[in-house]
């Protein structure tokens, strides 16, 4: 049996981030939305200068899950103040959780929802949410086995397409 290992990005893996960044928001979304939205998106809000910036926000913090040295997902944490739901109470955000589709159901989406959950623990998160496209079904049942309950909506834009997010929500 291979080894799933989660390990923080460092600055000098961006590249390796924007490369698994964009092959999977591709693979997830690309046979739903048009060409050119796709393209804007990869292009603009997955580029490098983008991603360094989010990078160096102090409150955000990407994580990839590794099989055999390989990157074959991702996760993206946002603390504290770079949580927007900014409720009265200690929360996080799961802002990005992305495995390579040939990777689903191996273990490594778990594995990386499972570093979040644990981070949220330790730093003592009252809640941990997330947005989620509505048209994603088997993102919301995951989240939903792993105790999310769907509390609103967020709009999402991708290109010049205004999407609707569920938000969802787990006390700790």
């Amino acid at each position: 049996m291979q080894e799933l290992i989660v390990t923080k990005v460092l600055l000098n893996q961006i590249e390796d981030l924007q490369i698994i960044s964009r092959h999977t928001f591709a693979e997830t979304f690309a046979e739903y939305n048009s060409t050119v939205n796709m393209a804007n998106y990869l292009e603009k809000d997955l580029s490098v200068q983008q991603l360094t910036s989010e990078f160096n926000n102090p409150e955000s913090v990407f994580y990839f899950v590794l099989l055999n040295e390989n990157v074959i997902g991702y996760l993206k944490l946002n603390l504290l103040n770079a949580d927007e739901m900014q409720l009265t109470l200690k929360g996080m955000e799961i802002a990005r959780i992305y495995v390579l589709n040939s990777h689903h159901g191996d273990g490594a989406g778990q594995l990386l929802f499972n570093t979040a959950i644990s981070i949220a623990e330790e730093t003592h998160c009252d809640y941990i949410w997330l947005g989620v496209w509505e048209k994603n079904a088997r993102a919301i049942r995951f989240y939903e086995k792993n105790s999310f309950e769907i509390i609103g909506n967020k709009k999402f834009i991708l290109g010049e397409d205004v999407q609707n997010d569920f938000l969802m929500f787990k006390r700790l």
